[in-house]
């Protein structure tokens, strides 16, 4: 699970966007990609993100 404070400095790489967690991924509230979560860390590039 992802500290609640480094959720809420995170931003989408790819519009800069707010993200939230939903079903074990990170997903960005303004264009949608997930990103995926890898022995509790974030991979939060736009390559690894699925739409």
């Amino acid at each position: 699970m992802i500290d609640k404070e480094l959720l809420a400095i995170l931003a989408c790489p790819a519009c800069k966007g707010d993200v939230q967690m939903k079903d074990e991924k990170i997903v960005c509230t303004k264009c949608g990609l997930k990103y995926p979560i890898k022995d509790g860390i974030p991979i939060m590039l736009v390559d690894e993100a699925e739409k």
